[in-house]
């Protein structure tokens, strides 16, 4: 039996069994669906014709101007056909997730890098990311060094429907790879491999970190501590601006995450809103006076589609429900639209 270990470095991970298990090969129905320009009329009738022999799940198609094929055969509701198997993805997927919300948020203190786990509301918030992004394709995982990154992954990944497992990589010393090899094929293929990176930490908020935020403008100031909360140069007592914590992340992602992407990878990083603000900065092109007003919200995961070196951003996925699956179909060619389908209701 090969021996492999599943804590190799990146590089060696892809020929050791952690490659894209996503790419279509499997078989599905060839579907045409006529969609007409943003703002005309759908002609459901032939929606209708074209899926009743399908299945009475219910699923969601996207359409957009650019060509969605990001897609997963086995989590697809088509995927059942014996016909025309669609050509190889050249589009891969990033979703980022911010932590849900830790017990240092709920207390309103400055947490920065100080490593404190998720409340019970956090919790619940990395489950519906993960219901959020439970159809698209997660081959590697990328989190912070502290726990509250780590858990809203894990968290979110019980939802995935592919039902892999994510396992933690440790690579501190030569003992801790030995100590955690995996020694069957089949195991990895089931598996996907974490990546904590402490580049990815949230900003360390120096002197601030443990203390209430009310108080501490109440202490020094509403304008002094908005300059050190949101400011992008001005960093709080010994501790980083969201320019020097942009530093650390997008060199980060450059270097280690992008090059996974352009081999095909789809990748999910759960961070910070600082470290995250800065990925979205150089993902988006934002300048130091826009990415100071980026808000992102706890537990909400946002999907971006990299495509010909190029990232589109394309929101935070819909969470599934009882009558719509948030899913990839191949659609080329058509105006910005969102199209809703539920087979039950046709």
């Amino acid at each position: 039996m090969a021996t492999i270990a599943l804590n190799q470095s990146i590089g060696t991970a892809h020929s050791n069994g952690f490659s894209n298990n996503y790419g279509p090969q499997d078989k599905f129905r060839n579907i045409s669906v006529k969609l007409i320009s943003k703002g005309s009329k759908v002609d459901f009738g032939l929606v209708r014709s074209q899926l009743r022999s399908t299945s009475e799940e219910s699923f969601c198609v996207q359409a957009s101007t650019a060509q969605t094929t990001v897609y997963d055969p086995v989590l697809s509701p088509l995927h059942n056909s014996t016909k025309d198997s669609p050509k190889k993805s050249n589009e891969v997927a990033l979703i980022l997730i911010r932590h849900g919300e830790s017990l240092w948020n709920e207390k309103n203190l400055f947490t920065g890098c100080v490593d404190v786990p998720l409340t019970k509301k956090g919790v619940e918030e990395a489950i519906e990311a993960g219901k959020r992004i439970s159809n698209i394709p997660v081959d590697m995982i990328y989190t912070s060094a502290l726990i509250r990154a780590q858990m809203t992954a894990m968290l979110a990944m019980t939802q995935h429907r592919r039902r892999k497992v994510p396992i933690i990589m440790h690579n501190e010393s030569e003992q801790a790879k030995q100590w955690s090899r995996i020694f069957s094929e089949d195991t990895i293929k089931q598996s996907i491999p974490v990546i904590t990176a402490w580049q990815l930490n949230e900003r360390m908020y120096g002197e601030l970190q443990g203390l209430n935020k009310q108080e501490t403008a109440d202490r020094y100031g509403t304008d002094k501590v908005h300059d050190w909360r949101r400011s992008y140069d001005i960093p709080p007592p010994n501790g980083e601006s969201l320019e020097m914590c942009a530093q650390r992340a997008v060199a980060y992602f450059r270097e280690q995450i992008e090059p996974q992407l352009l081999t095909g990878k789809n990748v999910m990083i759960a961070a910070h809103g600082n470290s995250l603000r800065s990925i979205i900065m150089y993902l988006d092109k934002l300048t130091s006076q826009e990415v100071i007003s980026l808000e992102l919200s706890t537990g909400i995961p946002m999907l971006y589609i990299f495509k010909e070196g190029k990232f589109i951003r394309r929101g935070s996925p819909v969470a599934p429900t009882e009558h719509g699956v948030y899913a990839y179909t191949r659609v080329r060619q058509l105006s910005t639209l969102y199209l809703f389908i539920s087979l039950k209701n046709i």
